[in-house]
């Protein structure tokens, strides 16, 4: 996906569910969601044993967010993308983005057969702040 299709999915966004967003501050997807909120999205925790990271209520899974997601950032292996992919898709996101170091050819075809935006091997923190981009508000 090129920068001009990245920067409009960034923009088109408000809500941003971070799987594997760990509550050690020295893990990358820590210190990627922290981008995310001071670029000011919606991050949605979700984490299958914390009540709370980066000062936002998290959820035990996708299935559980009450609200709607424009993307699923992912934050586990590989190996794992293909069951977060039909949990975005189950839980009607507009987009999955595998992290850098990430990719998934049956998470690839789960998505895009149900419509989802898919980008992979990418940092959505690096790539929101090389753009320049802030959440679009309301």
């Amino acid at each position: 996906m090129n920068d001009e299709a990245l920067k409009s999915l960034l923009e088109s966004a408000r809500t941003i569910a971070i799987v594997g967003l760990s509550t050690d501050p020295e893990k990358t997807s820590n210190k990627i969601g922290q981008v995310m909120i001071d670029a000011g999205f919606d991050v949605i925790p979700v984490h299958p044993k914390a009540a709370e990271v980066l000062g936002r209520k998290a959820y035990p899974s996708l299935a559980e967010v009450p609200v709607a997601i424009d993307i699923v950032d992912v934050f586990r292996p590989s190996d794992e993308a293909a069951g977060v992919a039909q949990q975005a898709v189950d839980a009607g996101a507009g987009a999955l983005w595998l992290q850098l170091g990430i990719s998934s050819p049956e998470a690839r075809a789960t998505a895009e057969a149900s419509g989802l935006t898919y980008v992979e091997d990418t940092c959505i923190g690096a790539t929101t702040l090389r753009l320049g981009v802030t959440a679009r508000q309301g």
